[in-house]
């Protein structure tokens, strides 16, 4: 090769490094040497013909233009989402020109590198194949997203090819993927991954060699300047020490006895900050969503907690470190995901600078810990478990109730939505599909009754609900829900229907049934008045049987302290009689119950509900009422599901509540259901009711419920004579049972 060759035009516009790297890989290749033993003799090749390393390489390049050296259109560069040292910075642009001309040799149409992250993360840093749209949102891949790099970057060994279920960027593009570590002097530095649109044969031997030789090239790119000799170490993410293992630079946070944070500020190239890294939290640190310390150090703090960033900490942070003062403690309402569910939440922060690094410190207010406690309390009685599935970074929240019905240690792996049919009983997968399909690809809600399945554990019936979660534009970004677990109620569904089953040749059955019947909605519905001091309201309620025993119906009221100082109102009947009213009755109760730990207002907790009823084995229709009132400002939210208003007793008049639009349950499983809010006073008393209290055969229910409101009294506190007045001037006639519930407004 003469040595005045000039080097092509492709090799001047492309920096040395990558022409060192790849010539290398080209010497190792045509020797079958490793890629060190190739380094050294590139240098000696270049010291005897009176060329320096780069002239030398660009000659050994050029001999491959233009079907190999020229790397592909699409190659890019993307910058490493983290304040990488000027080693990271220097060899990206070699990374993805070594991808770009790689690619081909593979018989790929797709490139990705990686470098390990801190905390297990992996973070791309070159590319080839892609467009910038398909890597949108792969910045950086949690430990805990089952991509094939991340399996890699566990196991440190070969995997694939694969796919396409397991996630990936550019997922459409070439869904089949393999990957490779890569290593510097036995230490993993990152990860190659390979893509390609079509399956492609598992490589031979020799093909193996070639990738092994490929991946030792790759590795030799992201090192510092490779120079004639041993290759440099490869560039390595900045050091994020591990929780209980920090350096003198982390002395400060360690040494808070409140919760705290030492964040470090992320900069752009004009010196403004634009977020924050957490670089480490201390022993007092407790995460809102329950989450270990190794998870959330390394991360952004607007990936971490995105809803509470939005809401005003950023801004609060990134003033402090503009300033240099530091922030006084001062309260502040954020979001967190508290067991699953998004909360808002009093914080109590405060912040200041440590040197270019930022101390926060924080703690959540005494009631909305206790609040939090008492939410977490409500869904175990409930046996509810929230679960939160972030689309674009595949990050999932579970509740610790998820775990348990999964039977799998808490901090496992949580299981995304689209995982469900692969975990219940083969006869429900049909079903766990129709509602991943509705909530991923229809973007609606959807809800099921499935049987979780487990190699070691028992069968447990469970009602998922799930709903997607859009952007400003639209666009399902996230998808949340709950799981609650009802074996019991359905080992008594199954008790019932054994009870039918044996009284069917019974000459009794027609008497069981009704007694059986009686026994249930006496059994379900409440004696006395339910305890809600804690809303600021007091309640009575009567239950009055029909005329005729044949006659029970389903007929049910309900009241329920939730936390925060709120309540649960909810009147209802099911329509029909006997043991399928009752036992539809008790279904709707009891799921309605479990929702409510949910903290939806009443609108969505009806239209979960009308789910649930179109889903019930035999096709029913109920009327309800669903309330929920707020001590904090003293207001009423409601909705309704074809029963008749409310009666609101006020200064004197008696009205019913204005009625906002909504179907019967069962009756469309499309429907949604309008709130109405309404402010109540002190003194206030409303009044629920079912119609078995205003019906007559030969006049208007219209008719019947003013006849009411006008002939009811207009003075007096006392609520159980208010209930029994009311039933005095009840003139129904159709002999069918009754509901009343009659809440105050307290002082």
């Amino acid at each position: 090769m003469p040595a005045t060759d000039p080097p092509t035009a492709a090799a001047e516009a492309r920096p040395p490094g990558w022409l060192v790297a790849m010539a290398t890989g080209v010497l190792a290749a045509r020797l079958h040497c490793p890629p060190a033993d190739a380094a050294r003799q590139l240098a000696e090749l270049a010291e005897r013909v009176h060329l320096t390393v780069p002239e030398l390489a660009a000659d050994i390049v050029a001999e491959l233009a233009p079907d190999t050296a020229a790397p592909a259109a699409s190659a890019q560069v993307r910058p490493v989402p983290e304040p990488a040292d000027d080693r990271a910075r220097e060899g990206d642009p070699a990374a993805a020109a070594v991808l770009a001309g790689a690619a081909p040799m593979a018989g790929a149409t797709g490139v990705i590198l990686w470098t390990l992250g801190p905390g297990g993360s992996l973070v791309l840093v070159g590319s080839a194949g892609f467009r910038a749209d398909d890597l949108a949102g792969w910045d950086r891949v949690p430990p805990d997203v089952d991509t094939a790099a991340q399996r890699v970057a566990r196991e440190a060994a070969e995997f694939g090819p694969d796919g396409p279920d397991r996630p990936a960027p550019g997922l459409a593009l070439a869904p089949y993927r393999m990957a490779l570590p890569l290593q510097r002097r036995g230490r993993l530095t990152g990860v190659l991954e390979l893509a390609w649109p079509e399956r492609p044969d598992a490589p031979a031997p020799a093909g193996r060699r070639r990738l092994a030789a490929l991946a030792e090239v790759a590795a030799l790119a992201l090192a510092e300047d490779p120079g004639p000799g041993e290759p440099a170490p490869a560039a390595q993410p900045p050091d994020v020490p591990r929780s209980g293992t920090g350096g003198p630079e982390t002395a400060t946070v360690d040494a808070v006895l409140d919760p705290a944070l030492l964040l470090d500020p992320v900069l752009q190239p004009d010196g403004a900050v634009t977020d924050f890294r957490i670089r480490r939290v201390n022993r007092s640190f407790a995460d809102p969503a329950g989450r270990p310390p190794r998870t959330l150090e390394g991360r952004l703090l607007s990936e971490a907690y995105p809803m509470a960033a939005a809401e005003g900490l950023l801004d609060r942070l990134v003033h402090v470190h503009r300033a240099g003062r530091p922030l006084e403690p001062t309260e502040l309402r954020l979001t967190f995901p508290v067991e699953g569910t998004p909360r808002a939440t009093t914080v109590r922060l405060a912040a200041a600078p440590d040197g270019e690094r930022l101390l926060l410190v924080w703690r959540l207010t005494e009631e909305d810990r206790r609040q939090a406690e008492l939410l977490a309390q409500a869904q175990r009685l409930a046996r509810v478990g929230g679960f939160e599935e972030d689309l674009r970074t595949g990050e999932i929240h579970w509740s610790p109730r998820l775990y348990e019905l999964h039977l799998i240690t808490p901090g496992s792996t949580p299981m995304p939505l689209g995982a469900l049919p692969g975990h219940v009983h083969p006869d429900d997968r049909d079903a766990a599909r129709r509602v991943v399909r509705s909530v991923l690809s229809r973007h609606r809600e959807a809800s099921a009754v499935l049987r979780l399945v487990h190699p070691t554990g028992p069968v447990r019936y469970v009602r998922v609900i799930a709903e997607p979660v859009t952007d400003a534009t639209g666009r399902t970004v996230a998808v949340r829900g709950a799981y609650q677990d009802v074996s019991a109620q359905h080992r008594t569904e199954i008790a019932l229907a054994a009870t039918r089953e044996r009284l069917a040749d019974s000459e009794q059955e027609a008497a069981e049934r009704h007694r059986l019947a009686l026994r249930l909605q006496k059994a379900i519905l409440p004696t006395g008045p339910p305890p809600l001091d804690r809303a600021g309201l007091r309640a009575a309620v009567r239950y009055r049987p029909a005329a005729r025993e044949e006659r029970v119906g389903g007929d049910w009221y309900d009241a329920v302290p939730l936390p925060g100082g709120r309540a649960l109102l909810v009147i209802g009947d099911m329509a029909g009689h006997g043991v399928e009213a009752a036992t539809g009755m008790v279904t709707l109760r009891n799921a309605l119950r479990g929702l409510a730990a949910t903290g939806a207002g009443p609108g969505r907790l009806l239209r979960w509900l009308n789910l649930t009823a179109a889903g019930l084995p035999d096709a029913a229709t109920a009327t309800v009422v669903c309330a929920r009132y707020d001590r904090d400002g003293r207001r009423l939210r409601w909705a309704r599901a074809g029963h008749l208003p409310p009666i609101l007793l006020r200064g004197g008049r008696a009205d019913p509540l204005p009625l906002p639009h909504g179907v019967l349950l069962g009756a469309d499983p499309e429907q949604d259901y309008e709130e109405h809010t309404v402010s109540l006073d002190v003194g206030d008393i409303l009044l629920l009711y079912t119609d078995g209290l205003v019906e007559r055969r030969d006049r208007s229910v219209e008719d019947s419920l003013r006849d009411l409101a006008d002939g009811l009294p207009r003075t007096g506190d006392d609520l159980d004579a208010l209930l029994d007045t009311v039933l005095e001037l009840s003139a129904a006639d159709t002999e069918d049972d009754t509901c009343l519930i009659a809440v105050q407004v307290l002082a």
